[in-house]
Parts: structure tokens; C-alpha cells; sequence
């Protein structure tokens, strides 16, 4: 088995030549074995396999396309094709968007769709490309009006990580809880994550997997700082009320929404939670009226009224990432954790036309040219952070992933990571430092993480609409 703490890097050859690339990439990291392709050695004869893409959505929300918003197709498909080759017994593609993507239209726009169809027809073992959600919804007049119980809960497994949980230290006694999702009712989330009480719901399909493929799209994000293999894990779970983003307040009131008090985007948070918690439409129209007010005049005072927990200090969005690929590396289909880890999980970054500024739902394009690979997601960050020009450091998610606690993400130091591939090799911190940076447009409140802010200009946000859930 590979080193896990070693990450290989490929320029990318583009769409046409990603086969290739990942040829390239696995055999780097040592996965290929001759005969069975570039998981040979990772995909044990009979084995199940999940591959799991990022399919945010359907449309760049603001306006750069589709190419740094959602993985590569053709990475998909390539990954999805090896898998079969190296002789497993099934293998599916699956993911759970954001609950307003429009799945089918999604599949339309990619050519995943006919590709799944013709796949499965010709191949029994290939079993689709699923959707994960057991809720979607679509916004009227603002207003979210959602879809429930898409799916049986038995195609689910119900994890309750109790005082283990890494949101445990932050979570308060009693109320309503501060954990909050975007558009989500706030009374749904309590009953998930309270004291003592941490639950996720994870789709079946990667618990009875062997091994997992997770193929992340590489962009900034303005609550986590970065999406790439840890954040692409949210999109195993079912129901987007398991999943705290943020708490509301600021730091001094003990949440972590934005950094100072202000009596301006309390009136928000306020007005939102009773927008999300109404039965009536109407009144959920007046609300959402109201918020849109409060959001014009913060402009007009030049105030910033984001309560999203879009900045360097949400200490909550992290830990729940971190939670969820615990589930994926300890868990097991009866809700049970165990000491050792229960399957294979590897990644392959989609890095060749990566994503910069308000990402994850409105990211402009960056070119890289490069796919990342590696068998440890903490060390995979860690690197996806230097290429996207952050110091690693100072980010909670790719930091707290070498964190010591109960079902580890990693059993080395971040100064072990190791570099192979076409931008050389050797110690990981000692091969980028030679590079020149990129000028990487970071999300506003992310701009203290960078290594050397090259890219802080201000990222495109015509067309990002507010209240957009993640």
C-alpha cells in the first residue's frame, strides 16, 4: 500500500486525454497494477465501489460556467471505467447536491447522463450515477418550498457520534442551539446536533462499499476556506439539517457567524430563522422581504451583512466535515464505529481547471492544469491549499485534519507530506515553496489566509443570490 502521506501531482492533459492522466497519477502513487488498470492495486477482485464526484449544481450561480463549479466529466467517467477494469463487483456514482440543483438537467448539461445509460446497458455491474438526497426543494418568490422523503430512510444510515462528535466543545445547553444551515428550520437542526447528541445520515451505498473513490473539485470556499477532498465528503449525507455550517452570533456573542457584533446582521439572523420556521407562505414572503430590506441598507451604510459564517474564524463547518469523513473511514452499514478503519477511501482531484473567488457556488475559473492524487484526504488538502496560494495553517479544516482525537484522519505530521510527479519531488512544503505562486482570488473574508494575496481583487458576485443553501 502507498504511502499515505505522499501526493502526487500531473499536468493535466484536458478532457480528452484524462485516462491518461490518470494513468499517470496511479501509477505515482503505486494503485496500477498491470492487467487491471490504474486501481489495481487499489481495488481488491469482487470489489464494491462508490465514486464520489462534487455535483454542486446545475449552474454557476455567478456566471462563470460550469467547468470550475462541478468535477470534470470526463474525469467521472475515466475513474468510473478503471473501476470496472480493475474487476469490481459494482460499481455506482453517487452524490447529494445542494437541495435547488436540478439533478437531471445536471446530467443533461455534463453528458453524464447518456453516458451512465449507455455504461449500464453494455456493463451489468455499473449501477448509474445516484442522487443522494432524500430532500430537494426550488425557491418561490425567495421562498423555499421543498420536495420531502425522496428516498426510504433504509437506503440511509442514522450515525450518532454523541460526545465524541468534534462539534461537541462548541455546541450550548438547551434553546433553540446556535447550529445553523442556510434556509434550513433551525428547531430541525436541534433535534440533530445538541449536547451530547451529534447526528449525520449517510447513504448506505459508501457504507457497504470497499473501497471509495472521492473526486473533488478543487475551488475556494467562502465558510471552509478551501473545498477539496475533506468538504467533497458533505455530499454523503442525505438531509442537509444533519450538516451545521455555522452558528449565529458573533465570536463575542459565542458564535461564529462574523467576527464583531452587529446589531444589523442579528436583525438578519433573526428575520431568517423566523422565515425558515413559519408554515405560512405569506408570512415567509414578508420575511423574506424584510431580510432583503435589512441586506440594502447594510449597502448603503457600506456595512457587510453576510450571516453565513463566510469568513476565517466559523469553527463549526470544519468540525462537521471532519466528523463525516470519520463516519467514511470507521463506519459501517449497522451505525456502528470501530477502532480500525473499514475501507478503502482515495482521491483524485479535478485541479486541471480548479475554482477561485466566491466559490463553492459562484467560482471563477482557474486554470492549474494539474490533478492531484493521494490515499490520505488531510494530506491532499494540505497541498490543495498551497496550489489555491493559502497557508494550510491557517485554515481550520486542513489544520484540525491532523488533529489528535478519536478516529484519526492521519498518522503523520504535515511537514511528512511528500510530493511526486511533474512539479518534482521531495517534502511537500520544500517542492511548492519553489514554485511561483499563483494570484488566486480568495472569498473576502478568507484573504487573511493567503500566503501571499497576489489575487485580492474582488471576486465576481453579480448573480450570487442570497439564501442559496450549501
Amino acid at each position: 500500500m502507498a504511502d499515505p502521506g505522499v501526493v502526487a501531482l500531473v499536468r493535466a492533459g484536458g478532457s480528452d486525454a484524462r485516462r491518461e492522466d490518470l494513468a499517470r497519477l496511479a501509477s505515482l502513487l503505486g494503485w496500477d497494477e498491470e492487467g487491471r488498470g490504474a486501481f489495481g492495486r487499489v481495488i481488491p477482485q469482487g470489489a464494491r465501489v462508490v465514486v464520489k464526484p462534487n455535483l454542486v449544481l446545475h449552474e454557476n450561480q455567478g456566471g462563470g460556467g460550469i467547468e470550475p463549479l462541478v468535477t470534470d466529466p470526463a474525469l467521472i467517467r475515466a475513474v468510473a471505467e478503471e473501476a470496472l477494469r480493475a474487476g469490481a463487483s459494482s460499481v455506482v456514482v453517487g452524490d447529494a447536491p445542494i437541495q435547488g440543483c436540478d439533478f437531471e438537467r445536471l446530467l443533461d448539461l455534463t453528458g453524464l447522463g447518456a453516458w451512465a445509460a449507455e455504461t449500464s446497458a453494455r456493463d451489468a455491474r455499473f449501477t448509474g450515477v445516484l442522487d443522494f438526497r432524500r430532500t430537494t426543494c426550488t425557491f418561490v418568490d425567495g421562498v423555499r418550498v421543498a420536495m420531502e422523503e425522496l428516498q426510504p430512510e433504509e437506503r440511509f444510515v442514522l450515525f450518532d457520534l454523541g460526545a465524541s462528535s468534534l462539534l461537541e466543545p462548541v455546541t450550548d445547553e438547551g434553546g433553540m442551539g446556535r447550529f445553523r444551515v442556510t434556509c434550513y428550520d433551525p428547531r430541525l437542526m436541534q433535534a440533530t446536533h445538541a449536547r451530547g447528541r451529534h447526528r449525520y445520515l449517510v447513504a448506505r451505498d459508501l457504507l457497504e462499499a470497499d473501497v471509495v473513490i472521492n473526486l473533488p473539485k478543487l475551488k475556494t470556499h467562502k465558510k471552509a476556506g478551501i473545498t477539496c477532498a475533506l468538504k467533497n465528503l458533505v455530499g454523503i449525507n442525505g438531509n442537509k439539517e444533519f450538516l451545521p455550517h455555522h452558528r449565529v452570533g458573533s465570536a463575542a456573542q459565542g458564535g461564529d457567524c462574523y467576527e464583531e457584533t452587529s446589531v444589523l446582521r442579528r436583525s438578519i439572523e433573526y428575520a431568517l430563522d423566523r422565515q425558515n420556521m413559519t408554515s405560512s407562505r405569506a408570512a415567509a414572503r414578508a420575511l423574506h422581504t424584510t431580510t432583503r430590506q435589512l441586506h440594502r441598507l447594510g449597502r448603503l451604510a457600506k456595512q457587510d451583512t453576510d450571516t453565513e459564517g463566510s469568513w476565517w474564524g466559523n469553527d463549526t463547518v470544519w468540525r462537521m466535515c471532519l466528523d463525516l469523513n470519520r463516519i467514511l473511514l470507521y463506519g459501517g452499514p449497522d451505525a456502528s464505529l470501530e477502532d480500525e478503519v473499514r475501507r478503502r477511501v482515495v482521491h483524485v482531484v479535478d485541479g486541471d481547471v480548479a475554482g477561485q473567488g466566491n466559490g463553492p457556488l459562484a467560482p471563477e475559473r482557474l486554470d492549474l492544469g494539474l490533478l492531484v492524487g493521494g490515499g490520505n484526504a488531510g494530506a491532499v488538502d494540505w497541498v490543495g491549499a498551497r496550489l489555491l496560494d493559502y497557508d494550510p495553517r491557517a485554515i481550520s479544516l486542513t489544520r484540525e485534519a491532523f488533529g489528535d482525537f478519536r478516529w484519526p484522519l492521519t498518522t503523520f505530521a504535515q511537514d511528512e507530506i511528500r510530493l511526486e510527479g511533474d512539479l518534482g519531488a521531495g517534502a511537500a512544503e520544500a517542492v511548492l515553496d519553489d514554485l511561483p505562486p499563483a494570484p488566486v482570488r480568495h472569498p473576502v473574508g478568507w484573504r487573511t489566509a493567503a500566503r501571499t494575496g497576489l489575487g485580492d481583487r474582488e471576486p465576481v458576485t453579480a448573480g450570487v443570490e442570497e439564501g442559496i443553501p450549501e
